[in-house]
């Protein structure tokens, strides 16, 4: 199959040698680069308008075969500027993407402040002994006023005058109607507000003050002050005044306390709210006649409990809000009438008593206060919704994600079992495996034992890309055969890959990393597929060596549930994403036909891929080619390499963004494959995190027993499908045991590194090469038969 020696790559112009960091590293800043005329730089720009911008910069750098070996050049300090303005972009990418994690949580905890779930107390107090209220005020007027030495007065209402009251408006529903039975009548009443009510609709607050209503306090959200300390009763006064505030620019020096009704229920528990009260300067407001429309009784027998005895005066109370106040609505004309024929005249609390009005104009810091919370309050109300829409996506995403992986997944393995690689022709020819290395002096060794215990005929080039810690020697002196190792100055993973295609001598060619570890059966299972003349390239299927931590457990668990899982599906649909870059074999003639391994992208993987795809060559998963390799040990590390690949695959589904209108293999990736990464890879993880935030917010807030047995559905249904992708690698289920803490915390990490990843892109980013540290733990293993 080899079919002769095939072309050198072209031999690009000369470049000066990399500059290195000042303890001999070299700092490598990832040149973004690409094939013929397509080269140039990539910064990767994401403006406003969703538009990402790839500079391209310099030129695929490939060595002639004969080009004399280089060493590394002397080591150079750095810049310290520069290093400097590089931590300070990271760390504000960070903080802007920590910032919008936080704002999705204030605008939770707002929207539940606002509708009383959060910090709201239901408890309701009953009637108490009296001992310590002063008889006079439990038997006289319904107006309540204190000194400054807080002496209590009371106040009645003058005979045939009636003070109309309205309890926890304002409603947008009944509030209006209400407004409009009044101004038909030409009378004016006093509307006793919520202030999470007023902060939701402070319109209505200002049409109350245009028609010349009062306007009282009635706490913040309606909770009984009984059961309360001074903080939270003086924090309920505060956040009212700052609603009236920012909604009419007033204040009001009018309280009525929740669940109040007439002065004779004052009792040994509410008399010091209300002596606390009064401190503070409020006039204390109860009622002579309750109408009791609270109880929607009929409107015959509302007006009847509402109208006075004889010729008294009367604080009637009526409610705006708190239901359906139909019938209110309904009685409260039929009243007003009825009593005006009686010869009573209706007017304020503070008119009734011949006062000045409770209202007065607010300073200028209150209002700005006040509006900066109902803007805030606008903003929740308009988001909630919207974030609410995108969990019943997200949940629908995920279990339907799953779902579709599972049954495609299946169908993979029956198809499959009806048509094994081992029934067709058997591959022989030999492989050229490359290996990039830097800086692998820990794992170089493990991986070329590894190779060397190959079933296949294979030669291996070892492409040592500037590394400082001695990686070439050890692998020169291991003395193995077939094994030749390349030097060259550092310029990225992309460039050593081209170095080993130009000098590998075989069509096919096998790519894997220097922290990876085959299986003696791993390149005879992996190159199989080749035996078919449409494939271009195979992918193999990745494992986790150090699995024995928990995050090497996480990881385990996304491997073979997200990545292998995900390699069926793709391998079914024709549309693979991605070829990794631990375990993957190319036909020497499509890498060139697709320009080789391009720098354009920090993901050249992801890149490769789908250019071979646009080019018309078929991309396959053979899951029975298994390769170990080290992953991250630290959530350090693991934010870096999962930065770095989500950051490259957006860049690399930007690059290739015109196979969606392109016809052929091009347009059927592009139309197929390209939506499934942006829909499973991107926009759901992105949002994951909503479901476990909504979670919380119920366990805390709302429902706690129907809120986790929510979650607890969800989990039940990933832990199903992750049971059965484990059986189809033939792996213990021991490690799924850390799955709903992967599930808590992980989840978390990927959304704060995608997020990352999108700001990145939204601000533009040059970004270096990341090296992660390695430890060497994986080594060879056993030879097990291939699994067929």
């Amino acid at each position: 199959m080899s079919g002769g020696r095939p072309p050198r790559l072209p031999r690009p112009r000369r470049r000066p040698p990399a500059p290195r960091r000042q303890d001999g590293a070299p700092r490598t800043v990832f040149r973004l680069t690409g094939s013929g005329r397509r080269t140039a730089k990539l910064t990767g720009r994401l403006r406003a308008t969703g538009r990402l911008r790839l500079r391209l910069r310099g030129r695929l750098r490939v060595p002639a075969l004969n080009k004399t070996e280089t060493r590394a050049p002397k080591p150079r300090p750095p810049r310290l500027r520069t290093v400097k303005l590089r931590k300070l972009r990271t760390r504000t990418r960070m903080v802007l993407a920590l910032a919008t994690l936080l704002a999705l949580v204030c605008t939770l905890l707002l929207d539940g402040y606002l509708h009383a779930e959060v910090g709201n107390d239901a408890r309701v107090y009953r009637s108490h002994a009296s001992r310590t209220v002063p008889d006079r005020l439990r038997k006289g007027g319904p107006v309540i006023t204190f000194d400054r030495k807080g002496k209590a007065t009371e106040h009645a209402i003058p005979s045939k005058t009636i003070a109309l009251t309205f309890d926890d408006g304002p409603d947008p529903r009944w509030t209006p109607e209400i407004l409009d039975v009044l101004r038909r009548h030409k009378v004016r009443g006093t509307f006793f507000v919520l202030g999470q009510m007023v902060v939701r609709h402070p319109e209505l607050v200002r049409r109350m003050r245009a028609a010349g209503h009062e306007v009282g306090v009635h706490t913040f959200s309606h909770v009984d002050l009984s059961y309360q300390d001074k903080g939270r009763m003086d924090r309920e006064l505060a956040q009212s005044q700052l609603a009236l505030a920012g909604a009419a620019g007033i204040t009001s020096s009018l309280f009525r306390a929740p669940y109040a009704s007439k002065v004779r229920a004052l009792d040994d528990r509410t008399w010091p709210v209300q002596q606390h009260i009064g401190s503070k300067g409020y006039i204390s407001a109860f009622v002579d006649t309750d109408s009791e429309d609270w109880q929607r009784p009929p409107v015959k027998e509302i007006i009847q409990n509402a109208t006075p005895e004889g010729k008294k005066g009367a604080s009637v109370l009526f409610h705006d809000a708190g239901g359906n106040r139909a019938r209110t609505v309904t009685a409260l004309g039929l009243y007003i009438e009825r009593m005006q024929k009686k010869g009573y005249s209706f007017t304020t609390v503070t008119g009734a008593l011949g006062a000045h009005s409770a209202n007065h104009p607010a300073h200028t810091l209150p209002i700005w206060e006040g509006r900066a919370l109902i803007w805030a309050a606008v903003f929740t109300h308009s988001a909630l919704p919207a974030l609410m829409a995108l969990l019943g996506l997200v949940g629908f995403s995920v279990i339907g994600r799953l779902l579709l992986m599972v049954v495609l997944a299946w169908w993979h393995r029956r198809s499959r079992e009806r048509r094994r690689w081992s029934r067709v022709q058997e591959v022989t020819d030999p492989v050229s495996v490359i290996v990039p290395a830097y800086n692998e002096k820990e794992c170089i060794a493990n991986t070329l034992k590894s190779l060397s215990a190959a079933t296949h005929p294979i030669e291996i080039l070892v492409v040592d890309d500037g590394s400082t810690d001695g990686t070439a020697d050890i692998a020169e002196a291991m003395g193995l055969p077939n094994v030749r190792v390349l030097r060259q100055a550092n310029a990225g993973k992309p460039a050593a890959l081209n170095r080993g295609i130009a000098h590998a001598s075989h069509e096919l060619i096998v790519m894997m990393d220097g922290d990876t570890v085959f299986e003696p059966t791993t390149i005879r299972e992996l190159v199989r597929p080749f035996a078919d003349s449409r494939v271009g390239a195979v992918a193999g299927n990745a494992k986790v060596g150090n699995r024995g931590k928990l995050i090497g457990a996480w990881q385990h668990i996304e491997y073979v549930m997200g990545f292998n899982l995900d390699r069926r599906m793709y391998d079914l649909l024709r549309c693979m994403p991605t070829i990794p870059g631990a375990i993957g074999a190319f036909r020497r003639r499509a890498l060139l036909e697709a320009g080789g391994m391009s720098a354009d992208t920090l993901a050249e993987d992801t890149d490769i891929t789908i250019a071979l795809h646009r080019a018309g060559w078929q991309v396959v998963y053979q899951e029975h080619a298994r390769a170990w390799t080290e992953a991250p040990s630290s959530l350090g590390q693991l934010w870096k390499q999962r930065y770095r690949w989500s950051y490259g695959t957006m860049q690399a589904l930007w690059k290739h963004r015109r196979s969606l209108i392109d016809r052929g293999p091009s347009g059927r990736f592009g139309r197929v494959g390209m939506p499934l990464v942006v829909l499973f890879q991107i926009l759901t993880p992105l949002c994951a995190p909503l479901i476990d935030l909504f979670t919380l917010y119920g366990v805390i807030f709302l429902d706690p027993v129907r809120s986790l047995l929510a979650w607890g559905a969800l989990l039940l249904v990933q832990l199903l499908g992750a049971a059965y992708a484990f059986r189809l690698d033939r792996e213990g289920y021991r490690a799924l045991a850390v799955l709903p803490l992967q599930q808590i915390a992980y989840r978390q990490l990927m959304y704060l590194v995608l997020l990352h990843s999108c700001v990145t892109a939204a601000t533009g980013a040059l970004l270096p090469w990341q090296k992660l540290k390695r430890t060497g733990e994986v080594e060879t293993p056993r030879a097990p038969e291939a699994v067929r």
